[in-house]
């Protein structure tokens, strides 16, 4: 499980690549369809390039230097390993390649894996189900196969094998991600796959509490109804180099990626506002070792 987080993943050279070519654009006083008419395609075409959602073709790269007026060499090999990057295949399309689409879940199955991966730390707030990062395979299975009902076997052990594989970044040698998650009390009460297997997740729960980049906080049933409430939610810190922090939040109408700055300032807020009322360290902790014992005898019982 230990060694170096990848430095250099596509989404994230797309993302750098993307807000490279606004800036030059602005410098060049150009419009959308001035470069399209320059490189004979349509402006929809830039616009991918601009957001980070396209795959950008080296011939095109080289039109952009000559239209943009970009003369030092610097910059020009900036960009031209930027388009390298942009260009290769990230570690989870091993995972995702073939798996049948699906919304709400399987919206973009890629693109919040690309994400995380850029990410240097994640504060989420977690409602009815756990952080991918903090699931044991047997929750994950569990939850999958609710959400993914017409997804074979094979599709679900893929998508949980790529969650285990996201949760390597916790715990590699060098710089580690941070993980900051509230979960609401609710999410530990609920029985997700059996009383066992809730109870495994409490224990993996306890795992992750003692962690030194990971910081978990119950919100109780007793702190009442918070905004917070409105929906499960996850704020990825991007660096600079790679791009800005990205609000992600889930509905049945599929993935929504918030990059506007008022929106992640927003969603920061409520955060800070949930965290004030959820529990503390070790009342955390208490929590997750009462709710292990609760599950630990209803599986008794049930047997």
């Amino acid at each position: 499980m230990n060694g170096v987080r990848v430095e250099h993943e596509p989404t994230g050279a797309r993302r750098r690549l993307g807000a490279e070519l606004r800036r030059l654009r602005g410098n060049a006083g150009l419009r959308l369809d001035e470069v399209g008419k320059e490189l004979s395609c349509s402006t929809s075409k830039i616009s991918r390039l601009e957001n980070g959602k396209g795959i950008p073709k080296p011939r095109d790269i080289e039109d952009l230097i000559r239209i943009y007026h970009v003369t030092a060499d610097l910059e020009q090999s900036m960009l031209r390993r930027l388009v390298h990057e942009s260009r290769s295949q990230g570690w989870w399309e091993t995972y995702t390649d073939g798996l049948s689409a699906e919304r709400f879940v399987l919206d973009s199955p890629g693109r919040y894996a690309a994400l995380e991966t850029d990410a240097v730390g994640i504060a989420s707030f977690d409602l009815a189900v756990l952080h991918g990062l903090a699931q044991t395979p047997d929750y994950a299975r569990a939850i999958l196969g609710a959400l993914l009902p017409r997804h074979e076997a094979w599709e679900l052990d893929r998508l949980v094998d790529l969650r285990r594989h996201r949760q390597r970044a916790l715990t590699v040698a060098t710089g580690p991600l941070r993980l900051l998650d509230v979960i609401d009390e609710g999410a530990l009460r609920r029985v997700v796959g059996s009383p066992a297997v809730m109870a495994a997740q409490m224990d993996r729960l306890l795992e992750l509490s003692a962690m030194p980049n990971v910081d978990l906080q119950v919100l109780p049933f007793d702190a009442g109804m918070h905004r917070a409430h409105s929906g499960q939610f996850a704020i990825l810190e991007i660096p600079d180099e790679r791009g800005s922090d990205v609000v992600y939040t889930e509905s049945h109408a599929g993935d929504t990626y918030l990059t506007d700055a008022s929106d992640v300032l927003l969603y920061r807020g409520i955060l800070d506002d949930v965290r004030a009322r959820a529990q503390g360290p070790e009342t955390t902790r208490d929590t997750l070792l009462r709710y292990r014992d609760l599950h630990l005898s209803a599986e008794g019982a049930a047997r």
